[in-house]
């Protein structure tokens, strides 16, 4: 209790704080805007950071994703169209409740929804993250390698139905990690000659890149139009019988999204639907799912933002992440100087337990900035992408070429650009390649030294229980997801005949 006293001290700086808030009000608008993620908001918020107090900038990252993942609903009731994936869900009566003039009621629901899912993961994130990552410090280099494998398998595995695809990008990753000076021998790899790379590619440029650059190319291809946003967004309070009605409907995405969130590789997007089903199946007015029910609107928004501190507990413990976006947020912290894992409550308990008090402090700025974004919300979603779009390319140039004053890491970012957008028009997913670039290291040199220790005896990763344990599960996630996809292929292939 004392630690979370003294954080919620530091985070109540005021230069902290202001920052904070300035963070999640980019983030509402970043994932209101229909192809602006959550990654790609961290991403662009991230040059402004990594020269900043670690607990500011760490505070920063956290408001820009809780922020993001309530602006995807905002997009989804009123223009059919989900800011963010998390938020594919709420469309479902979000929009009808909008074409019956109720745009003001679905709006403030998923404000008081998604309130509710992050301050219950949160909670959740103070009582779990400290216990798991005093277990985590008895890992040795055996446990820290079968660690990041499976780190890796599962991020692969939750690539849907493109498993093999995810695994490619995964050991592409790999690969990539390995250019430079191998720190073991002291030998240029895949230099080529440049000596550009012998520090190898740096993190930033490869995340812009594969993230941001990429999402601006696909966009400008499409050459999207803003949609018909209502043109008054009124009858914004919510009755006593309409609270009633989402409590419950509230508890089960509460639940549903802190479970998911914590288990790595799944997200706000598997949540999502899950809480819908789930209120659906227990609803006593389930006939009005899909034709504009509040419930329908209030289950998603609290599992969605539920999955914020689930994800955490993770990455903050374990350094892996939950999710795509908290991928990206490992990436984002280990360039202002943060490293996840078991020692960063031992190392630096300032600046997690600045975290966990932040987070709280991030629900409560979210609800009152959310309540009154609602009547602006209309205009903001009105922007016209010939002018975001490259609003957004020059600031993916100025951080990468920030990182370092050189051109050469916006070249890298250009590159990886190009690279994130065919992998996206061959159903590649980005988000193992940007984690085998961030694990490589750690596998590489938590394997060297594994072998090191047991005198090149590989056995050492099978007769350590936990190291096994985690070779385990890697194995499994795999197995249960060509499963998973068999078994709905066959059912898909069964409904179409």
């Amino acid at each position: 209790m004392t630690n979370l006293t003294h954080g919620l001290l530091l985070a109540l700086e005021p230069t902290t704080f202001a920052l904070m808030v300035l963070s999640v009000l980019g983030g509402i608008v970043v994932g209101a805007l229909p192809g602006m993620t959550s990654s790609m908001g961290i991403i662009l918020l991230l040059p402004f950071t990594y020269r900043m107090d670690e607990k500011a900038a760490l505070l920063m990252l956290a408001g820009m994703y809780c922020g993001s993942m309530m602006g995807g609903s905002f997009s989804a009731i009123l223009l059919r169209t989900p800011g963010t994936p998390s938020a594919a869900a709420t469309l479902l009566d979000g929009y009808p409740l909008t074409e019956q003039g109720k745009a003001g009621k679905a709006l403030t629901t998923a404000v008081v929804s998604s309130f509710a899912g992050g301050l219950v993961s949160t909670v959740c994130l103070v009582l779990i993250a400290p216990t798991l990552a005093r277990v985590a410090l008895e890992f040795g280099a055996a446990e820290y390698f079968s660690l990041a494998v499976f780190g890796l398998t599962i991020m692969a595995s939750a690539s849907g139905k493109n498993i093999l695809k995810g695994l490619i990008a995964g050991c592409v990753g790999l690969l990539v990690s390995t250019v430079g000076i191998d720190m073991v021998m002291g030998r240029e790899r895949f230099t080529f000659g440049i000596l550009s790379l012998s520090n190898g590619f740096a993190l930033l440029p490869v995340l812009i890149g594969i993230f941001a650059v990429s999402q601006v190319l696909a966009e400008a291809e499409v050459l999207k139009q803003p949609g018909e946003v209502v043109r008054q967004v009124t009858d914004t309070r919510l009755a006593a019988s309409e609270l009633r009605s989402i409590a419950f409907p509230i508890a089960i995405g509460c639940v549903i999204g802190t479970i998911i969130g914590v288990i790595p590789g799944t997200g706000g997007s598997i949540a999502c639907f899950l809480a819908y089903q789930e209120a659906q199946r227990w609803s006593k007015n389930r006939e009005k799912f899909g034709h504009g029910a509040l419930e329908g609107v209030a289950a998603p928004e609290a599992a969605n933002n539920a999955v914020t501190g689930g994800a955490l507990v993770p990455m903050l413990t374990l350094g892996i992440p939950g999710d795509v976006v908290t991928s990206v947020m490992l990436g984002a912290l280990m360039l202002i100087g943060v490293r996840p894992g078991p020692l960063l409550f031992m190392e630096d308990p300032d600046v997690a337990y600045t975290l966990l008090s932040g987070m709280f402090l991030i629900q409560f700025v979210m609800l009152a900035l959310g309540l009154a974004s609602i009547r602006a919300a209309k205009s903001v979603l009105a922007v016209p992408y010939n002018i975001l779009m490259p609003v957004i390319m020059v600031l993916c140039v100025v951080g990468a070429y920030t990182l370092q004053n050189s051109l050469w890491d916006v070249g890298v970012a250009v590159a990886f650009g190009v690279v994130g957008y065919f992998m996206r028009r061959m159903s590649y997913p980005g988000a193992p390649l940007v984690l085998g670039v961030i694990l490589g290291p750690m596998i590489e040199d938590q394997l060297n030294r594994a072998l090191l220790i047991a005198r090149n005896d590989w056995t050492v990763l099978l007769r350590r229980p936990i190291s096994l344990m985690f070779l385990c599960m890697a194995v499994l996630s795999i197995v249960f997801s060509v499963v998973s996809v068999r078994r709905s292929t066959k059912q898909s292939v069964a409904a179409s005949s």
